[in-house]
This record gives structure tokens, C-alpha cells and sequence, in this order.
């Protein structure tokens, strides 16, 4: 979940409204979700962090878009351009928490959601150029990315700070985010077709605990790259303890912020997967 954090140097975290975005319903594996496009250009799914399509996740998709890429947003909970601290955040969180398509405490799961987001992200690359589509995951969920990519067209998940299932016992800190038989598909793709995926989190964030990329990086080896950002205390780039989203709330749009350099690897990345050539 967003949480802003003004002890970051360098002004505020970029922010933007619905302008140019369009919605409609989409359909796949039973569940219906607005989804709202923008851009042209190689696909990517940017599936929203707790509590929605706020106005940080919303300056992501610009950017992405700005950088030639076709987004597609499904807004899986709360109010599309809310703002991420408001009255009505927890109930959405709570909500999240119980659903049955997100499974929020459960280890070893294969969510319902995961099979929508394989169901856009074939639709969308149906419809955009490129060799296939990247889906970056947020927080909650951070997991789904890695997840969608049991699908073919998936060919750039990225992962930032994931925090499902909620880390609350050993067993859930250490739980990939996904079953043990899409983690295989995973593991296949990687050494058969060269899938690579991003893992993003802050040193000190409970909510994405290091235990999860410990177990991804003994399963994915060099297919699993990770970018951590110290948020230990004294840290010289002044980033809170209680840092926590690495794309959104605590980029600040100049170089060397670490969360700014990160979000150009995410860039970067995107690019060098889904590039036709």
C-alpha cells in the first residue's frame, strides 16, 4: 500500500489524473475488471498497488507511456484516481484481504486473479507490436507479475516490493507469491526460453520481506534480477524505514534518487525484452 514519506530529498513523488485514459470492461477466466489503455507501442500490464489507480500508479502508466509502451490498467479495487491516503483506503485494503481471487494469507496458491492477468495480457499482446508483453505487480500485487507469466506472452514480469501472501508467519514471508506448479512453469521458461524477471523491495520493508526473494533467486538463479534499496538508518539517500513502494511513492524525479534509477531499469528492462526485432 502507497504511504507517503516526506522525509525523501528531492520534492514529491509524481502524481497524475485519468486524463487520456480509457475504460472498459474486460473479461477473462470468469472475472470482470475495468481496464483503462493508454499509449502505443509493446504492451505492458500495470496492475495497481492497495488502494487502486491512484494518482502514483496513474504517473507510472504516463511514464511507461511516454517511453512508447501500450498499457493496460485493470482496476481490481478501490476508486480509479482516488487518492492513496484517504478515509475510504482501509476499507479497500480490507477488503483485498478477504477476497477469494486475491488470497491474501494463503501459501502455495494459485489465485483466480492470476488467470485474468493471463487472459489480458494475451489480449493485449494480441493487440500491440512487440515479441510479447511485460506485467509489473505492486505491493499487493507484486506476485500476480510473476504469476501472469505462466502465459507465453508474458516475457517481462516485473515484481515490486510484493507483499502477498502477508508476511505474517516464516512459512508466508518465504512464499514466492505463487503455487509450487507455476513456479515450475516459471523455472521452465526461464531455462528453455530465457524469461527473465525484476525484483524490487526496500531493505527494510516488512511488508516485502527479503526471505521472498531469497526463495525466488534459489529457484531463478540469473533469471531472478533484483534491485534493493538500502532503507537502513543513516542511509545516505535519506529513505524513511517506513519505505515502502519503489515505482511510486518514493520516486522523486532526480538522478541518483535510487527509487528514480530503479524505475529507469524498469524502463530499460521493458524494453530490452519486449523489443520486436
Amino acid at each position: 500500500m502507497s504511504s507517503r514519506n516526506s522525509d525523501v530529498a528531492g520534492g514529491a513523488a509524481p502524481e497524475a489524473d485519468l486524463t487520456g485514459w480509457e475504460a472498459a470492461p474486460f473479461t477473462g477466466a470468469g472475472l470482470t475488471y475495468d481496464v483503462y489503455r493508454k499509449g502505443n507501442g509493446p504492451g505492458v500490464v500495470l496492475i495497481p498497488e492497495m488502494p487502486g489507480l491512484h494518482p502514483g500508479v496513474l504517473a507510472l502508466g504516463n511514464h511507461l507511456v511516454d517511453n512508447g509502451f501500450t498499457v493496460a490498467a485493470p482496476s481490481l479495487f478501490g476508486t480509479p484516481g482516488a487518492p492513496a491516503l484517504r478515509p475510504g483506503a482501509v476499507p479497500v485494503l480490507l477488503k483485498g484481504c478477504v477476497t477469494k481471487e486475491f488470497a491474501a494469507f494463503a501459501t502455495n496458491a494459485d489465485r483466480p486473479i492470476a488467470h485474468f492477468l493471463r487472459a489480458l495480457a494475451r489480449d493485449l499482446n494480441d493487440k500491440t507490436p512487440g515479441k510479447g508483453v511485460g506485467v509489473i505487480g505492486q505491493c499487493f500485487t507484486g506476485g500476480f507479475a510473476l504469476a501472469a507469466a505462466v502465459d507465453d506472452s508474458v516475457l517481462a514480469p516485473v515484481m515490486s516490493q510484493p507483499s502477498l501472501p502477508l508476511p505474517l508467519t516464516l512459512r508466508q514471508r518465504r512464499d514466492p507469491g505463487l503455487s509450487e506448479a507455476e513456479l515450475k512453469i516459471i523455472e521452465r521458461r526461464a531455462a528453455d526460453e530465457g524469461l527473465c524477471a525484476m525484483g524490487l523491495r526496500f531493505s527494510e520493508d516488512p511488508m516485502s520481506p527479503g526471505d521472498r526473494f531469497k526463495t525466488l533467486k534459489a529457484r531463478l538463479g540469473d533469471a531472478f534480477e533484483v534491485i534493493e534499496i538500502s532503507s537502513k538508518p543513516g542511509n545516505p539517500d535519506g529513505i524513511g524505514r517506513m519505505a515502502h513502494s519503489v515505482l511510486t511513492d518514493q520516486v522523486r524525479e532526480v538522478d541518483g534518487n535510487p527509487a528514480y534509477e530503479a524505475r529507469k531499469r524498469v524502463v530499460a528492462f521493458l524494453t530490452e525484452r519486449l523489443a520486436a526485432n
